[in-house]
């Protein structure tokens, strides 16, 4: 059974705050290229984290809050069709809110991230209020929970994942929200190959990068609805298999 936060009531929460896990999805509102919505990230964060919830909810306890919509997204902000949390509001923001749950009773929270650009603060968010408070807190991006299938799948051969309006996020909307996809789907002669992706010795930020690539990482005229299903397909049991791993982690350090 799904179950969501904003349909419960305040004594029904209660009552489930001691046993419960809270999935909290985060996504973004920011430009994706000419041909995907700006509210892609949230939502396809809102689909992975509903459909997960539901499997999970088979073997756990799990209520689904509603999606965080806006994410730290400032490098997208020279396109216009943006709205972006400063670095400092975003950490802000998700302290407050998770720390209204645990106020609430709440003491497992995962916070599941649709937008690349949230990643290192979900992380901060859940390293800091593990340290302030008796609650135990996960964080991850749907892709990173299924990478390795995902790459076992190919899903990567020819694309980079997640990207950013490229092959992959085009995929996925074409098979949960066709209607929003705008044709023609642009094309890229120099697709970068996530296939031979690996760790980098340092980070760089180019100044001007995002509008270099005019704002989409790789072709998504490559995607397909075909190939959206097959990666949705990995990605949402895998994800549904970490919330409960983490539950029961949770639930073991709880002892």
């Amino acid at each position: 059974m799904l179950r969501l936060f904003e349909t419960l009531s305040r004594t029904e929460l209660r009552e489930l705050a001691s046993t419960a896990l809270v999935l909290l999805p985060v996504g973004a509102i920011e430009q994706h290229g000419p041909h995907l919505p700006v509210g892609t990230d949230r939502m396809l964060v809102a689909h992975v984290a509903a459909a997960a919830a539901e499997q999970a909810g088979a073997t756990i306890p799990i209520i689904v809050a509603p999606v965080l919509p806006f994410g730290s997204s400032h490098h997208h902000l020279p396109f216009g069709g943006t709205i972006s949390l400063a670095t400092e509001t975003y950490y802000r923001a998700l302290c407050d809110m998770i720390e209204s749950l645990v106020t609430s009773g709440f003491q497992r929270i995962f916070l599941l991230n649709g937008h690349g650009g949230n990643s290192e603060l979900i992380q901060l968010v859940a390293r800091d209020l593990a340290l302030r408070h008796r609650v135990h807190i996960a964080a991850a991006p749907y892709w990173s929970i299924a990478w390795q299938a995902l790459v076992a799948a190919g899903a990567l051969q020819g694309a980079p994942v997640p990207g950013h309006a490229g092959t992959f996020e085009t995929s996925l909307m074409l098979a949960l929200h066709p209607d929003l996809v705008r044709e023609p789907l642009p094309q890229r002669a120099d697709q970068p190959d996530g296939s031979t992706l690996g760790f980098e010795p340092y980070r760089s930020e180019l100044h001007g990068a995002w509008q270099r690539m005019d704002g989409y990482t790789d072709s998504p005229q490559q995607a397909s609805a075909k190939r959206g299903r097959q990666m949705l397909r990995v990605i949402v049991p895998l994800v549904a298999d970490a919330l409960i791993a983490f539950y029961r982690q949770a639930e073991q350090a709880a002892v």
